[in-house]
């Protein structure tokens, strides 16, 4: 939580921790202990915009802060966080583990609409590692230090073991094929996410989409469970979720901030989506 003597009005966005320079390389590796004992074992709430973060946390006591939320992990435990998703961490002194960065863009064979692994970088997953991970953890860390001749060949190799290791049973019961997502979803949720402060009609989606509106209708419903405009506004209830949690903004000043002209509106609505008012909910938090 930001100190209240300073307040802060956005969540950061960091292209890793607190830093602005456009990210260097195809991905970046480093053990927990070189950042968080920098930062007295606590990194603060935050989210990347375009980064897709695997954690593989091997020891020590850990609090894992996400969305508005907190959890206590027991290592070994991976976490997959995707680009745009708040998170944060208390570490105790000594905690041991990784964290792989890495830029969506460049991992298409991985990660674009349509790849195998799309699912990753779209919905957090904690993760139990397979002992083996490890050992593919450090091989890679080799070849990110090294200057190899083929050295961006081979992460890619070593990535894609690492995530096949991670994710080969997770979301799956025995002998299941994974759900095939149709890739206008993800187009969807790109233009909810740009879009939704200014509550555009769920017609006008449709037609950016080159769709109907019942088409949309009927894919989101076999895709997500949820109508267009619902998904529209668990997007925008989540962001006043965030801000509650990460900002001190008062609640008027979120409403306006996402689009709403009447603030005991977007009450009734936040308060329809979390069952307690946005003054409850930030309450909550800070107990």
């Amino acid at each position: 939580m930001s100190d209240q003597t300073q307040p802060v009005y956005d969540i950061p966005a960091w292209h890793l921790y607190g830093e602005h320079a456009p990210f260097p390389d195809i991905a970046h590796m480093e053990r927990i202990i070189d950042r968080a004992a920098g930062l007295d074992w606590q990194i603060k709430p935050h989210r990347h915009t375009h980064l897709l973060q695997i954690f593989l946390l091997l020891s020590g006591q850990i609090t894992f802060h996400a969305e508005g939320q907190q959890r206590d992990l027991a290592p070994p435990v991976a976490l997959c966080l995707p680009p745009t998703a708040v998170h944060g961490f208390d570490f105790s002194a000594g905690t041991e583990g990784w964290v792989l960065s890495l830029p969506v863009h460049h991992f298409a064979e991985f990660l674009a609409d349509g790849a195998e692994l799309a699912f990753i970088a779209h919905k957090p997953a904690v993760l139990s590692p397979d002992p083996t991970v490890q050992d593919s953890f450090t091989r890679l860390f080799d070849i990110w230090s090294g200057n190899t001749r083929f050295r961006n060949t081979e992460l890619r190799c070593v990535l894609g073991q690492i995530l096949c290791a991670l994710f080969k049973d997770h979301g799956l019961s025995s002998g299941a094929e994974p759900t095939r997502h149709d890739p206008r979803i993800p187009r969807f949720q790109a233009l909810i996410a740009a879009q939704a402060q200014g509550h555009w009609p769920v017609s006008r989606y449709a037609s950016a989409l080159g769709m109907s509106t019942r088409n949309l209708a009927r894919l989101c419903k076999q895709q997500t469970g949820l109508a267009p405009q619902a998904m529209i506004e668990a997007h925008l209830m989540r962001e006043a979720a965030r801000l509650l949690a990460y900002t001190r903004m008062n609640a008027q000043t979120i409403a306006h901030r996402l689009g709403y002209e009447d603030p005991s509106y977007f009450n009734r609505r936040f308060r329809a989506f979390a069952n307690m008012s946005p003054g409850a909910y930030r309450r909550r938090l800070d107990q």
